[in-house]
């Protein structure tokens, strides 16, 4: 099964024939280097991109025909590159699962990486909330079985230089860099540095953000007096306080405040402005779940400063995922930022096995089957993910460049099967009329307060881009 880089340039190969020969019927000849290519060739036009949410895939997608599916598949194979967020973990439980899992213990079976290189994908993060679920060896062995399948990933390393790292793919129309990071995970995933005694710890690149929770002054003196009754200490003078965990301040309007850890943001944007002097295009991706007081469909308050920080670095695209649901749209300096882009492929109730834990959790003894674990977890789907129609509903983005500038950017709207069956639901099709205008329809609403229009156009949607603007910093 070939890479999808590897179809993209055999389709090339093809066309450069093609028209090698009807260039020596006319002329007769033509002039070749020292490597049998030609000398003079057509400018390249400009990139397009097919950016996904995340893809938890636990079955084959290769085998169906439908045509929603297959024209879909074709729109992301169609891109020069295609870039997913690879929440998933391969391997054949060679290691054991870690005491503490980003929720469920995520595995499939190593040949599926090659579904996503099938489906067009040559770029993908590996840097989520799952990262450590079977420790280090199970991150080590999803990189090698990743990488076999011919999909260039970023976001883990066997230190937090090698995390932080951009990698690169080179395509017939410039040189991709991708950067990626979480914001949501245990923290035993987190890769870390070495002064050179003891070595580093592998896993994930972070970003880490601190909270403060804002309350009204009266709140917060009812705060600090059961503080001092917990605690047995008097309350502390002041208009802080550290209770909990957790930090309190007082204000007018109660509101949660996030912001990004200035080191983590520092590092990031380095490797940001380094990686846009080597390659055409940037793109930094981040995994996070954190929302604001609006609910799952808001980033938290870091999220912007940090999308900010990565644009103004030189990147070319900031891509969210994390939620499972769509989030705003934002185009700030001539770049498009997306706050989520929901799923791609959401297979998350067809893993083979859960752990002893997930089964604990759920109060259920050794006779227990992942039927009855999934049937306890979900309330006979009539709660968490299987009953939030959101969780089901996307879209894949394409932006299109001429040189550095963003001249178009199209979304394509996707149903993941919201209401079909466990063993049905999760695989991806093109939305059909109703359904597209619904997704567009949301995404417009979520986007508006951030200056973002979007036309709708036979189906698809498209972002309005200020034509004066968007090169590069």
């Amino acid at each position: 099964m070939p890479a999808a880089a590897d179809r993209r340039q055999e389709g090339g190969m093809r066309t450069r024939l093609m028209v090698a020969t009807v260039w020596l019927g006319i002329f007769g000849t033509w002039a070749l280097d020292g490597r049998d290519r030609l000398l003079a060739q057509p400018a390249p036009a400009g990139l397009t991109l097919a950016l996904t949410g995340d893809s938890i895939i636990t079955r084959r997608i290769s085998v169906y025909t439908e045509p929603a599916f297959t024209r879909l598949i074709a729109l992301v194979r169609g891109a020069d590159a295609a870039f997913t967020n690879i929440e998933m973990l391969f391997h054949d439980y060679e290691m054991f699962p870690m005491n503490e899992s980003g929720g469920t213990y995520m595995r499939a079976e190593p040949a599926l990486a090659k579904e996503l290189a099938w489906a067009g994908f040559d770029l993908g993060s590996l840097a989520n909330n799952h990262t450590g679920d079977y420790g280090v060896a199970g991150m080590r062995l999803t990189q090698k079985y990743v990488a076999e399948a011919g999909i260039t990933a970023a976001g883990v390393g066997q230190s937090l230089a090698e995390a932080r790292e951009a990698k690169f793919l080179e395509t017939a129309k410039g040189r991709i860099a991708l950067i990626s990071v979480s914001s949501t995970f245990p923290d035993h995933s987190r890769a870390g540095s070495t002064r050179g005694d003891v070595p580093a710890r592998p896993g994930l690149s972070p970003l880490r953000f601190s909270t403060t929770y804002v309350v009204t002054p009266a709140r917060f003196e009812e705060l600090k007096l059961a503080a001092g009754e917990v605690t047995g200490r008097p309350p502390v003078p002041g208009d802080t306080l550290t209770f909990v965990g957790r930090r309190f301040v007082a204000g007018a309007t109660p509101a949660i405040r996030t912001e990004p850890n200035a080191a983590d943001v520092k590092e990031i944007a380095a490797i940001v402005k380094s990686a846009a002097t080597l390659a055409d295009h940037v793109v930094v991706t981040i995994h996070a779940h954190e929302s604001g007081r609006a609910g799952i469909t808001e980033p938290a308050t870091f999220l912007p400063t940090f999308a900010h920080a990565m644009i103004d670095a030189g990147a070319d695209l900031f891509v969210g995922h994390g939620p499972h649901v769509l989030r705003p749209i934002e185009i700030y300096k001539g770049r498009a930022i997306f706050y989520s882009l929901g799923d791609f492929v959401f297979q998350n109730e067809t893993l083979l096995r859960y752990p002893a834990d997930n089964y604990d959790e759920q109060q259920l003894g050794p006779e227990a089957t992942p039927n009855d674990y999934l049937n306890r977890r979900y309330n006979f789907d009539k709660s968490g993910f299987p009953a939030e129609r959101l969780i089901w509903e996307s879209v894949v983005a394409m932006p299109r460049f001429d040189g550095d500038r963003l001249v178009e950017l199209a979304l394509h709207p996707i149903g993941l099967g919201f209401g079909q069956p466990r063993q049905v639901r999760g695989r991806p099709m093109l939305a059909d009329a109703a359904l597209a205008q619904k997704i567009l329809n949301d995404l417009s609403t979520l986007s508006a307060p951030y200056g973002t229009k979007i036309t709708v156009r036979d189906g698809v949607g498209y972002v309005t881009l200020d034509a004066g603007a968007g090169t590069r910093p």
